[in-house]
């Protein structure tokens, strides 16, 4: 007698599952805006980039990255072409995104709209992501803040450009995702030099690393300070990219290893379509 044996269930389709800033889903549960900071987890990529590497400026096999860039916006509820990124060149330029431009990518480090249905998103791999959000103009923001669009404005300016869609500076929450933390982050005296001279209180950004006359600086708290001091209330989330290889990626890792190329997550925001 011959026994058949039911051949196994497919695996099902793994699904991102973004981590979500409690200040930000708190404030705005009612308001109809969602957000997520994505890890590695849920994409199709393989190898170096294994997960959900999003980067378009990455080598890896350009099908993946369209295919978890799709996976991102299917999160939110909308179609793939509703996902929205710039070309980022650590600088401190927004862009306001519309129906109409929502395909351009122009050279800026940031995104705002008051435009339902689009999703919002900023790149990283170990620079600070920040989302913003005005949940009673309905008004929102994704910066990518490294330490060069931090010290240059690029959160003051992402600020002025929901401003300038209705927004109110004491209405805005911003959280601060999964970047580098002090601990991974050592930079020459060069670096700190200036920063110093900029404004001689950054030096409370900085402790003595373990390597003679280097420091670790600590971004995370200066780009919370940044919003703090430009009038919102802002959080910052624990997780360090460097230090958690299977959650997310992370460029500074990537050059000790002396890998050839590394990945990028997204984190975004949008407004529910009425």
């Amino acid at each position: 007698m011959t026994v058949e044996h039911a051949a196994p269930a497919p695996a099902p389709e793994a699904v991102p599952d973004p981590v979500r800033a409690p200040l930000l889903e708190r404030e705005t549960a009612a308001s109809g805006i969602m957000h997520g900071f994505f890890s590695r987890t849920g994409g199709v990529s393989e190898g170096l980039y294994r997960g959900l590497n999003v980067g378009l400026g990455s080598r890896d096999n350009r099908v993946h990255v369209h295919e978890n860039r799709a996976r991102v916006s299917r999160w939110f509820g909308l179609d793939p072409d509703r996902l929205v990124t710039v070309h980022q060149v650590h600088s401190a330029r927004v862009q306001v995104a519309t129906h109409t431009n929502r395909a351009d990518r122009p050279e800026a480090d940031a995104l705002v709209t008051a435009t339902p249905g689009l999703v919002l998103g900023v790149l990283s791999a170990d620079c600070g992501p920040v989302l913003f959000a005005d949940p009673e103009a309905r008004v929102i923001g994704a910066a990518h803040a490294g330490w060069r669009g931090a010290f240059d404005g690029v959160l003051e300016a992402t600020i002025a450009a929901m401003q300038a869609l209705g927004a109110r500076t004491g209405r805005i929450v911003a959280s601060l995702g999964p970047s580098i933390s002090q601990a991974s982050y050592e930079v020459g005296p060069e670096f700190v030099d200036r920063f110093v001279r900029d404004t001689p209180a950054n030096a409370a950004y900085f402790t003595a690393s373990a390597t003679p006359g280097r420091s670790m600086f600590d971004l995370k708290q200066f780009t919370v300070d940044r919003l703090a001091a430009a009038g919102v209330r802002a959080e910052m989330l624990p997780h360090c990219t460097y230090a958690d290889e299977q959650a997310w990626y992370s460029y500074r890792r990537t050059t000790h290893r002396n890998e050839p190329d590394y990945g990028r997550q997204i984190s975004a925001i949008a407004i529910k379509e009425d």
